[in-house]
């Protein structure tokens, strides 16, 4: 079951009286379908992403697979009506567990022009595609960048579902009586778009209104109402108007069985570092500046005081990070928070934690670059940064996340190596993953893993050698204020045992070693890498971090069709797992998919100069199409 508002009760008899295969309700067809994908677009100021979240959350409520991408625009305050200013969420639901947001949509809700032409591509064909008619005036159908005054015609809409109601009207009619001012009351046409689709595809409106409660019911009551009072309003004029030929559902998945929710990646990774915390038995700290699309970490786990979190925001990225510098020093299970830009401006401070051999996790949400590029768009373009941005031989563990979900496990193991191991971890995630949703399932604490940092107590009679080193070649970590173990730390070489500043070019050579084979030997505690498909096949895809879900999409519809075609996936990029070359040498073509310009690729060629890897990149700023991937295959094949 989903922890949301409605009773276990309550959603089973909805899930009976629903899951019929076809029926007719007020003489509508009422169509089954396995999985639906549905675009929510419309101006930043819309509130489209709030009417996604809600469809996306019901959907998961009610037992469906879901996928979601948030798609903001990349400009603070584009001038409103025009196409750098849309902002879109699309949800695919399924029957099934679903693995991505979808290639093309069957609806497309529009709350103005230019909504229509930046989304016009993403159609499939024969979709339904729903627009604010009052929105479709001369000055914003110009605006939009429309040659002509007719954008039906001019975007060749003949063959489909065009409804054209007038949204922004009829929400004012509906809260005519309400006492709120007209502003107010246009703010609330996208929960008459909601309305609609909650009709089209049978959803409940119970948990929308609930959120609309709890939101605003104790602050402001009167917009609590006036917005579920508009959610009716979008309901009954699908319901009455008789402008759908048809409505739909989208039956539950069969999911395993558990409590699940919905979580996006920026708050798994938050909880997986809190879940990491309480294994270790050290508190948390976070030192972060703010920074798109990373900044919901930091406020999740500010919100954790009640869990011993403690948080700063800092003046900048190199305060943020030096901060938690500190705090590792002083015994705590140290983060921060970053995309591409900040991790340039931390890499100093990455440098100084590797010298002091102190644990830490650098998370890093990429975004399209360099620079501040494209701030809302996703990216993998910080790889070799991740590998290599560093002065000197600098080697840090890597790790890279695959799905909103899976940001929880990457999150605890990366604390995990960085406090057993004694060193930084960077994890990787993607704009993508980080704002994407999809269901959950609530692990058990038990089945994590303990958390054993190498920490050193006091000792009686012996002298501290802080540098000595265990099995992992992690040194103690030794908490100060305590007596007798005090000891130098900076970012100056050290003596390979005492500790103390050492220019010997020997000693400095010994110490680069150590520090690199550190790194090498976590290697021996990662679990063995698993193909998706056949051990030989005429192709391997490979990817990493964000891309799994269109990947193993596209590998498992070509497997489908019969076409020798196999997937693997990494998640720990350095080190990497035992055995990858021995499994890339059993395929006759290997082509690593990836948002960049072929950064992995280089990567494993660099490793594997036997093996011939080919790329195939994309620096759009949005995620691959299972289209995309699969044409690419199939050229191949």
């Amino acid at each position: 079951m989903f922890r949301h508002h409605l009773t276990y009760y309550e959603l089973k008899q909805y899930i009976n009286y629903k899951t019929t295969n076809f029926t007719t309700m007020d003489n509508v067809n009422v169509l089954q379908l396995q999985d639906v994908v549905i675009r929510f677009s419309g101006d930043s100021g819309d509130g489209m992403q709030l009417t996604g979240t809600l469809f996306s959350d019901t959907s998961a409520l009610f037992g469906n697979g879901i996928s979601t991408f948030p798609d903001y625009p990349a400009e603070i305050r584009a001038p409103q009506g025009t196409v750098a200013g849309v902002s879109g969420f699309q949800v695919h639901i399924g029957s099934s567990r679903v693995d991505n947001p979808g290639d093309y949509c069957d609806v497309l809700v529009a709350m103005n022009p230019a909504a229509l032409i930046a989304n016009r591509k993403w159609l499939k064909p024969s979709a339904t595609v729903i627009i604010d008619g009052d929105t479709l005036t001369e000055d914003n159908i110009k605006k939009a960048g429309f040659k002509t005054l007719d954008p039906i015609a001019e975007l060749e809409l003949g063959d489909y579902n065009v409804v054209i109601p007038d949204i922004t009207t009829m929400t004012k009619e509906a809260l005519k009586d309400s006492g709120m001012d007209n502003k107010a009351v246009v703010k609330c046409k996208n929960m008459f778009a909601l309305g609609i689709v909650f009709w089209m595809y049978n959803r409940p409106d119970d948990y929308a209104k609930q959120y609309l409660d709890s939101k605003f019911a104790k602050k402001n009551p009167l917009v609590a109402e006036a917005n579920k009072k508009v959610i009716e309003a979008g309901y009954n004029y699908a319901a009455n108007t008789h402008q759908f030929a048809n409505n739909y559902t989208v039956a539950p998945a069969e999911l395993e069985k558990g409590t699940y929710r919905s979580i996006n990646g920026n708050t798994a990774t938050a909880w997986g570092f809190c879940a990491a915390s309480e294994k270790s038995g050290l508190p948390l700290f976070c030192g972060s500046y703010p920074i798109t699309p990373a900044t919901v970490i930091l406020e999740e786990l500010a919100k954790r005081k009640d869990l011993g979190v403690k948080t700063v925001q800092a003046e900048d990225e190199i305060a943020g990070i030096c901060t938690s510098i500190g705090a590792a020093y002083a015994g705590n299970f140290a983060v921060t928070t970053t995309s591409g830009p900040g991790i340039s401006l931390k890499s100093e401070a990455m440098g100084l934690a590797v010298m002091a051999e102190l644990p830490l996790v650098v998370v890093d949400v990429q975004r399209g670059g360099p620079s501040t590029g494209l701030p809302t768009k996703t990216e993998q373009s910080d790889l070799q940064q991740a590998l290599y941005g560093r002065n000197g031989e600098c080697p840090m563990v890597v790790i890279a996340a695959s799905s909103p979900s899976d940001c929880f496990h990457y999150a605890f193991m990366a604390g995990k190596i960085a406090m057993e191991h004694m060193t930084p971890v960077m994890l990787l995630t993607d704009g993508f993953i980080a704002n994407g949703s999809e269901p959950w399932k609530i692990p058990s604490m038990a089945d994590y893993p303990a958390i054993v940092p190498p920490i050193v107590e006091g000792r009686e009679g012996e002298e501290f050698m802080p540098y000595l080193r265990n099995e992992k070649l992690a040194r103690g970590w030794a908490f100060p204020g305590k007596e007798g173990l005090e000891h130098r730390i900076g970012g100056l070489e050290k003596d390979r045992v005492k500790g103390s500043i050492s220019h010997d070019p020997k000693n400095h050579q010994e110490m680069v070693t150590t520090r690199r084979r550190k790194v090498e030997l976590v290697a021996e505690e990662l679990p063995e890498l698993e193909v998706f498909g056949a051990e030989h096949a005429d192709v391997l895809v490979v990817g990493w971090g964000g891309t799994r879900g269109h990947l193993h999409s596209a590998v498992k519809q070509l497997q489908d069709e019969g076409k020798s075609v196999a997937h693997l996936h990494f998640n720990y990029i350095y080190p990497l797992q035992k055995g990858v070359d021995e499994i890339l040498k059993r395929y006759k073509r290997i082509v690593v998919c990836e948002l960049n310009e072929g950064q992995f690729a280089g990567y494993l060629r660099q490793q594997f100069r036997d093996v011939v890897i080919e790329s195939y990149g994309k620096t759009e700023g949005q995620p691959f199409t299972v289209i995309e991937i699969k044409d690419k295959v199939n050229s191949m094949l």
